[in-house]
């Protein structure tokens, strides 16, 4: 099957069934005595076996070779990749704003282009995420990697990629996002020269759509609009490598054969894509700018209600017509921590120093808002409608609060005067001008 034929298996979460050959897919049964083509069923699980029907998420996998097919796993170096807890040094409760980091010269893949940047919880308790930057100019060519420690939310920001999954081929370009359930094998193609993004790893409960409340049966991210791969495999023998991220740690295994070998797969659980310009807005029509909790694409929950492990929430295109408002995000402090973003064009409440690719850091209780300037052209602004065009800024907000690696504290990449952005804030106090 050529990438240029593949159809998708539309709906977030649903039970797909798919098979690249007739009749690869029994039926009536999961695990019979013997399977067409001669291949052998692999359940996948990424919640526990009993988990609630609702919640619980596995396929069945109908392959050349089982998993277990493999050689032994050896330690190899994992770079400037970390995992939660980081303890290399305290999280500092400052405001944390980084430019993009530039791409390699040396060749250099997905993986080996991995940097973590921050990380809360504890990858072993599964609770928390890890945060990290790719920047990559060559595919992944003869290794594999799958990731033991958490789901991936890839988020591109410059150049597509193309990745070869277990379960079929999935591409994205920047203004998409794919998510990667925890276990699944993966190689990534780039499909441009150079490639650079962001990658949310969720050590807690597996993503899902946010829900809507009062806003009703439409709106904000809709299950049809994600895309799951339909059936696609490699029979190849040759000499791979399966590189695995386990317990924080890096290691490699060696193969004889590809890994994406399924030929037919069934179930709930498999990797994913969704084109971020589908987000169906809600915003204010008439007073007050809304809590960003309306822009959530994606939820983890955590164990208490309401208060998220992590939401991928993004701010797109949108109109702003709220009257007599200050239209920029307010000044705030709150219990999340905030790790910001931009894939293109600028924020609205930070229009200098935010670059696409750049990220920003606001922990837990710590305070931050729209710069100076931000400010004073807000507050005197013609109160018209307005279009928010050419812009694509994201979230990841958590419970629990972010250490930034040493790695992202000592970078060059860090600014270290961002501060200064609210350094002209003025004193109007008092004023009885309204």
């Amino acid at each position: 099957m050529t990438i240029e034929s593949l159809q998708y298996l539309n709906g977030f979460g649903n039970e797909h069934e798919t098979e690249a050959l007739e009749g690869a897919l029994p039926l009536g049964q999961f695990s019979p005595q013997k399977i067409k083509y001669g291949l052998y069923a692999e359940q996948f699980n990424t919640t526990a076996f009993t988990a609630p029907r609702h919640q619980n998420r596995r396929s069945w996998m109908y392959r050349i070779r089982p998993s277990i097919a493999m050689g032994d796993y050896q330690p190899m170096d994992s770079g400037l990749i970390r995992t939660a807890p980081i303890t290399e040094i305290p999280a500092p409760p400052n405001v944390l704003r980084w430019d993009a980091l530039p791409i390699p010269s040396a060749p250099t893949d997905f993986i080996d282009g991995l940097t973590t940047i921050a990380a809360n919880g504890d990858a072993n308790a599964q609770i928390g995420i890890g945060i990290h930057l790719y920047c990559a100019n060559a595919s992944m060519q003869q290794r594999y990697f799958y990731n033991a420690d958490g789901e991936l939310l890839i988020v591109p920001q410059m150049g597509g990629l193309r990745a070869y999954t277990e379960m079929g081929i999935l591409q994205v370009q920047p203004g998409e996002i794919l998510v990667i359930p925890r276990g699944i094998k993966f190689k990534i193609d780039l499909i441009d020269e150079q490639a650079r993004g962001y990658v949310c790893e969720n050590y807690g409960a597996p993503l899902e759509l946010a829900e809507r409340g009062p806003v009703g049966a439409n709106g904000y991210a809709n299950d049809r609009d994600f895309q799951y791969p339909i059936a696609w495999y490699e029979d190849v023998d040759g000499d791979f490598t399966l590189v695995t991220k386990y317990a924080g740690n890096l290691y490699r295994a060696a193969l004889t054969h590809s890994p994406l070998d399924v030929v037919a797969w069934v179930g709930n659980s498999a990797p994913y894509k969704y084109d971020l310009s589908r987000f169906n807005v809600m915003n204010t029509v008439s007073y007050d700018h809304p809590d960003p909790s309306i822009f959530t694409v994606l939820t983890s929950q955590s164990d208490t209600a309401g208060v998220a492990n992590v939401d991928f929430v993004i701010f797109p295109p949108r109109w702003m017509v709220a009257e007599n408002t200050f239209r920029p995000p307010y000044y705030h402090r709150n219990i999340m921590s905030e790790f910001m973003g931009l894939i293109e064009g600028t924020y609205d409440a930070k229009e200098k120093g935010f670059e696409p690719g750049g990220m920003s850091l606001h922990n837990c209780m710590t305070p931050h808002g729209p710069e100076a300037d931000v400010f004073e052209a807000a507050s005197n602004a013609d109160l018209e409608p307005q279009r928010y065009q050419d812009t694509m800024a994201f979230m990841f907000e958590s419970r629990y609060a972010i250490a930034p690696t040493r790695f992202a504290m000592e970078s060059e990449a860090r600014q270290k005067n961002y501060l200064d952005c609210w350094g002209t804030l003025k004193k109007y106090f008092p004023n009885d001008q309204h």
